[in-house]
């Protein structure tokens, strides 16, 4: 699992997603996680506003990313 500090104590999904390399665009992050393709903490989240604290997990695609100060 790859750890993906962030700026502050609060990121969104979609964001993140770009942040972790997890997606190429805002675009394909909209697109995955309206398609149910993404999982926070082992949940599917079809929210791209949802917002993402320092020990949250994201996987996409088998891979995963932690949230992390």
């Amino acid at each position: 699992m790859r750890e993906v500090a962030i700026g502050g104590d609060m990121i969104r999904l979609g964001q993140f997603l770009k942040l972790a390399d997890l997606v190429e665009s805002g675009g394909d992050a909209k697109e995955r996680i309206l398609a149910g393709d993404v999982r926070v903490n082992d949940e599917v989240d079809e929210r791209r506003g949802r917002q993402l604290h320092p020990g949250d997990v994201v996987t996409l695609d088998g891979r995963a990313a932690k949230v992390v100060f």
